[in-house]
């Protein structure tokens, strides 16, 4: 509780100080708040995420979804302009984004759902969702993603959520980039790992694999104003883009 209390006074002060860096800007002097916005936002997301449990008790019609809900919101936005016949999640965990994203798809008339997690948290069903018991990158499940991929009639988005661990990622990141149709999207989770110190017990997490397919890589680039679309995200750099054919 000290450590929030901690946090929100040194907000407040930050944006005093920033009121009072644009005041003086009236008077014609320089305006530096974008010196001190970044730290401000920081410290705001932190408080955010402490306030929140990181977004542990959020619920989509009652079920456990554990997302930050402007990083879903993007997901939502994502999903209807690419309007995915396919969409494989690695990291299933209590089952509420997959049913988020079957319920997208109720409502725009077509598209499913494989997801995939090492273990069942959940007893939740829906006719667009497979669910997948194993791990993302095991022989067994790549097989059946890659059937089921073959199969599909639209554009394939992919979301990895499951182990952030930077080697985990990067292979996850070598098996499902590729069935990623052009146009369309692989949203790698949780690089937020690698951006704010609550978390760098985490380390290294998403960001690096994340930096080292796209330097290896000329099918993929990164749509930052996607992610950065609300300012703050638990995916800074994570929605990587397959590039359409010249």
């Amino acid at each position: 509780m000290a450590n929030e209390v901690d946090v929100s006074e040194r907000i407040h002060q930050l944006a005093e100080l920033l009121r009072a860096e644009c005041s003086q800007a009236y008077n014609g002097q320089e305006n530096r708040w974008q010196e001190y916005a970044p730290l401000i936002r920081s410290l705001f997301f932190c408080d955010l995420i402490a306030k929140t449990n990181n977004f542990g008790a959020i619920t989509w019609l009652g079920h456990p979804i554990w997302q930050n809900i402007l990083d879903l919101w993007t997901i939502q936005e994502t999903i209807a302009e690419v309007r995915p016949s396919l969409l494989i999640e690695c990291g299933t965990n209590r089952g509420g984004s997959s049913l988020f994203f079957a319920h997208l798809f109720d409502l725009l008339g077509e598209g499913e759902v494989i997801t995939i997690d090492v273990e069942r948290m959940h007893q939740l069903s829906h006719p667009r969702i497979t669910y997948l018991l194993g791990s993302s990158t095991c022989s067994e499940i790549l097989s059946e993603v890659h059937s089921r991929t073959s199969r599909a009639d639209g554009p394939v988005m992919v979301i990895l959520d499951s182990d952030h661990s930077e080697p985990h990622v990067r292979e996850e990141l070598k098996h499902y980039a590729p069935l990623v149709t052009p146009g369309s999207y692989c949203l790698v989770q949780d690089g937020v790992i690698d951006t704010l110190s609550i978390f760098s017990p985490g380390r290294p997490g998403p960001l690096p694999a994340i930096e080292r397919f796209l330097r290896t890589t000329q099918e993929f680039e990164l749509d930052q104003e996607r992610s950065q679309r609300f300012l703050i995200t638990h995916h800074p750099k994570g929605w990587l883009r397959r590039k359409k054919a010249a």
